[in-house]
């Protein structure tokens, strides 16, 4: 099984939102063959509590004003050190960078395949937390 076109729809939204708020790191994954809750996952990172808020901020405008898509659950909000948006098909992760490389939510689903997307999402700042 591979993500539904909507979920591929809606993960390439969410990076490209997160890239436009200068997010770090982004990355998407096919989940489908491996979680029956959603088809893929989204991770960014951010370099502080606000810059979490301005991408989780775009990232639901976006996905709101452009593809009619509201989270049906959110986590961390408060917080704003990883905040958790659940799309049902997609969901999408912003951390920040420290709390990113501690998780290690790349680690978790490395053999998962990653979905593609645009090159002015990937080749923004592509090396830290990849390389790691």
């Amino acid at each position: 099984m591979t993500a539904s076109p909507r979920a591929v729809e809606l993960a390439v939204a969410a990076a490209e939102a997160a890239a436009e708020k200068l997010a770090r790191d982004i990355v998407a994954f096919d989940v489908s063959d491996r979680l029956p809750i959603t088809d893929a996952f989204v991770l960014a990172s951010a370099s502080n509590d606000r810059q979490v808020r301005a991408v989780v901020d775009a990232i639901e405008e976006r996905l709101q004003k452009f593809h009619r898509a509201k989270p049906l659950h959110r986590e961390g909000e408060a917080e704003c050190r990883w905040v958790l948006l659940d799309y049902l098909d997609v969901v999408v992760h912003v951390q920040h960078v420290e709390d990113r490389l501690y998780y290690g939510l790349e680690r978790l689903w490395k053999d998962c395949p990653t979905l593609p997307l645009p090159a002015a999402v990937t080749g923004a700042d592509s090396a830290a937390v990849g390389a790691s």
